[in-house]
């Protein structure tokens, strides 16, 4: 099937009110009067004028005489009434106050934070924050009584596991979110157990995945550096330890994380550190994924600017520097590539696992250096865009019958049969669409300051596209949670009975389900797609869209007892838990959730890009204040 691109066009038409306001009489024979040929013809002599002031007089007593239909809408809303209904005349006629009574304004425009500010004019968005807050205190509650110090927590069975290499993964995971939402408690607890126990378990534990760390715990580290340094903004008071305990953690950490760049022979890092050596060493079967080598630079970036020792940066952009050099299909990568030749492995093209985040680094390391970015980083937005012409051309399609937007994946590279696959993970292109076409301001503000070319209006209208994709993957299931991976019906795959359970969805048949994809782990990349697009466009819609998602988590993934629990499959009532509460849970989900229902100038995104793992980094050269 040859694949075009999809015709994506500018729709955004802003009408002002003043041009539908109402006249009065008056004010129209006036106007007519002094605009046409009656001023030059029937004014000029005594009979015109005479004529002029006849058919005024005649206008007037048909108005006084007029008869309204029944039922008819007057001019204005009733006063006093609060509720926006309209008047209606049904006596027969118009009162002869009414004639000269001017006509009444129609309410102004208000913002989408007005409309959905709480009260008469929508819901109450700070309550449904407040909710969200309750959640994470509810989830921190559970991991504090069962799993402390341990990097997850298994609700059901209360214990805590370590799958992240022992670092307390959920612990600094979760730290920001609290600053964030202002939960004193959990900042301090989580900040102390870091300065009694981190720094010993950095020293003492043996391999940790070089990726995983660097986005969870490093990236979790250096934004509590920079939040407890700056809270103003926040919500938090300033509790815990002081911002250079966690500063110092970091590079403790990643001094050691370095290994991964200086033991491999190419600019490629290994995957796997031993933190105690510390030392290095490749994957099993010698191959690292695209996406978590390129997915380390914003946060050894930064590391390097607030420590003053560029050894961070240096190792880390070596990496993006080497992978510029690369043969690409438009721009788009394999998903493994060999750190002991430097070149990419296979042919598998996709922005699922492994693909992913490379795309998101791409644009967010240029963010990162701000308004006055050396010119030598513009390849890393001309890598990005045409990654996303790629995008556009080669992995687009739309779903039969109703036509959602999606990303497939190339298995077998660019010659190869297209899959009409695409991972959870993947609505995470949306918010970044959305964030590289803006670079981080409001739509509006954008298009009135002209800053959007056609590649942008493409990616942004994209954006949206798959914005309401990955929404309805959610509510094509029996859970209104969404499934790990999903497929969708197109004329060259279908394959029936396998949908979401959802019999009322509209999308029933366009989405399907295998059984070994309905699990679904409290991933976040779908809402921080929805946070990302209200912020530019300032849509209601996406706040309504992350309620519902948030209404499902609260309904079938929380336990009693404390925590979130993932589930085995979202198409059965009631969903098989799966007894683990993810770190990104709290890290990304609920921060992601608390800021989509939140007051715009928290965490700004034109002053702030988030790392992979949502731990925001502050943009150089724009205010230090969140």
């Amino acid at each position: 099937m040859s694949s075009k691109t999809l015709p994506y066009s500018n729709k955004d038409i802003h009408y002002d009110n003043a041009k539908f306001r109402q006249r009065s009489v008056f004010k129209v024979i006036n106007q007519t009067l002094l605009t046409s040929n009656v001023k030059h013809h029937c004014t000029s002599c005594s009979t015109g004028k005479f004529l002029v002031l006849l058919m005024i007089f005649g206008i007037a007593c048909l108005l006084l005489t007029h008869t309204s239909s029944p039922g008819s809408v007057s001019n204005g809303l009733v006063n006093g009434s609060g509720n926006g209904t309209y008047e209606h005349n049904i006596s027969g006629g118009i009162r002869f106050p009414n004639l000269f009574r001017r006509a009444p304004r129609l309410p102004p425009q208000l913002t989408p934070d007005q409309i959905g500010g709480g009260g008469k004019l929508g819901p109450n968005w700070v309550d449904r924050q407040e909710n969200v807050k309750k959640a994470f205190i509810h989830a921190w509650s559970g991991y504090k009584r069962y799993a402390m110090g341990f990097d997850e927590l298994k609700p059901l069975s209360k214990q805590g596991v370590d799958g992240l290499g022992g670092l307390g993964a959920t612990v600094v995971d979760a730290l920001d979110t609290a600053m964030i939402m202002g939960v004193d408690e959990v900042v301090s607890e989580a900040g102390l157990w870091i300065e009694k126990h981190l720094s010993n378990r950095i020293s003492e534990k043996g391999q940790v995945n070089l990726f995983e760390t660097t986005i969870r715990v490093l990236g979790g580290l250096l934004s509590a550096y920079h939040l407890s340094s700056v809270n103003q903004g926040t919500n938090s008071t300033h509790t815990g330890p002081e911002p250079a305990v966690y500063l110092e953690t970091a590079k403790n950490l990643a001094d050691r994380l370095l290994s991964g760049f200086t033991s491999s022979p190419t600019a490629i890092p290994y995957g796997d550190v031993v933190l105690r050596d510390p030392s290095a060493h490749p994957a099993p079967d010698g191959l690292s994924s695209t996406s978590e080598v390129s997915t380390l630079q914003l946060e050894f970036n930064y590391l390097s600017s607030v420590s003053g020792d560029p050894k961070y940066t240096v190792a880390a952009m070596k990496v993006l520097e080497h992978m510029k050099t690369l043969p690409k299909v438009e721009g788009l990568v394999p998903i493994f590539i060999n750190p002991n030749t430097g070149e990419f492995s296979g042919e598998n093209i996709r922005l699922g696992s492994r693909g992913d985040s490379y795309y998101e680094y791409l644009l967010k390391v240029w963010l990162q250096k701000g308004p006055n970015r050396e010119s030598n980083l513009t390849y890393l937005y001309d890598m990005y865009e045409e990654a996303m012409k790629g995008v556009r051309h080669r992995l687009v399609r739309k779903s039969i019958p109703n036509g959602l937007v999606f990303v497939g994946e190339l298995p077998y590279g660019s010659d190869g049969d297209f899959s009409p696959k695409m991972d959870h993970l993947v609505c995470f292109l949306a918010g970044t669409l959305a964030l590289g076409a803006t670079k981080g301001i409001t739509k509006e503000k954008a298009m009135r300051d002209n800053l959007l070319n056609f590649e942008d209006l493409e990616n942004l209208k994209l954006a949206e596209d798959l914005a309401k994709t990955c929404f309805e993957m959610y509510s094509v299931t029996s859970t209104g949670l969404a499934p790990e991976i999903a497929y969708f019906h197109t004329e060259e795959f279908s394959d029936g009975g396998l949908d979401g359970g959802n019999k009322s969805s509209k999308y029933l048949n366009d989405i399907i389900i295998k059984r070994a994809d309905r699990h679904n782990l409290l991933r976040p990349e779908t809402v921080e797609s929805l946070f990302v697009l209200y912020r530019i466009t300032e849509d209601p819609k996406y706040r309504e869209w992350g309620w519902q998602i948030f209404e499902a988590f609260e309904k079938y993934t929380r336990i009693d007892t404390g925590g979130y629990s993932s589930l085995d499959d979202v198409t059965k009532i009631p969903p098989h838990t799966r007894d683990k509460m993810e770190t990104f849970f709290l890290g990304e989900t609920l921060k992601y959730l608390y800021l989509l229902f939140g007051d715009t100038s928290l965490v700004p995104l034109d002053k702030y890009v988030f790392n992979t793992e949502a731990h925001p980094i502050p943009i150089e050269g724009t205010t230090k204040r969140v």
